[in-house]
């Protein structure tokens, strides 16, 4: 569970201090699908990655379960990061030169699996997102919906509470973008994850449980 607290993150913008987050005051249960939506330049990367301790704020406190991101030494957020939380972007970001095993297999290099362990979870993740058939494909043989499955399953592979998902299905046309939404529906029944997607597609907004609203760093529920 996350529990934000008086959440806020300021910058400089030339001459003027700009609110990231204003007071943030949020809680969001284990298992849950929450929606993040609203206009660019409102908050909605910022939030998203306070969640996923990329970022820490300016001042106020964030917790998930028992562990507050927000005043972690960095080498101990390092590790929340890569065995507790998952990320999924736009971009895919996957590696060029790298097969879709190979993609999803760099996931586990930081926790220490082993060789022999990496191929068989990486085997088993891409399997889950049905790309069992592509693991030997380099992300120039596949469509932008295969690699996005790629994306997940490199995400998941870890084996993580939470996946946080960043315009995941922005780059897709819309059957594409519905396949993707089915997988990551499945994906969070079946694991108990909580997922938190940003998005500005209201028809993936609709698809969460919960849909939050933010604007000028200011959150609301809609």
């Amino acid at each position: 569970m996350y529990t934000l607290t008086k959440l806020t993150k300021t910058y400089r913008q030339g001459n003027r201090t700009v609110h990231a987050l204003k007071n943030v005051d949020l809680t969001i249960a284990a298992g849950q699908h929450v929606a993040i939506q609203g206009p660019t330049g409102g908050g909605k990367s910022t939030l998203l990655q306070m969640l996923g301790g990329l970022d820490r704020p300016t001042s106020g406190t964030i917790t998930i379960g028992a562990d507050d991101l927000s005043q972690m030494p960095d080498a101990r957020l390092a590790k929340i990061r890569a065995r507790e939380i998952g990320f999924v972007f736009q971009g895919f970001n996957l590696i060029p030169t790298l097969t879709a095993q190979e993609n999803v297999e760099t996931a586990l290099e930081p926790l220490g699996v082993t060789v022999e362990q990496r191929a068989k979870r990486a085997t088993a993740a891409l399997a889950s997102v049905g790309l069992a058939d592509r693991a030997g494909h380099l992300p120039s043989e596949l469509s932008g919906g295969q690699q996005q499955r790629v994306a997940i399953a490199r995400a998941l592979v870890k084996e993580p509470d939470v996946l946080l998902a960043d315009e995941p299905t922005g780059a897709l046309d819309e059957e594409t973008r519905d396949e993707i939404l089915d997988i990551l529906d499945g994906l969070r029944r079946d694991r108990g994850l909580t997922l938190i997607v940003v998005t500005h597609d209201s028809a993936v907004a609709r698809r969460a449980e919960r849909r939050l609203h933010i604007k000028a760093g200011t959150v609301t529920e809609r």
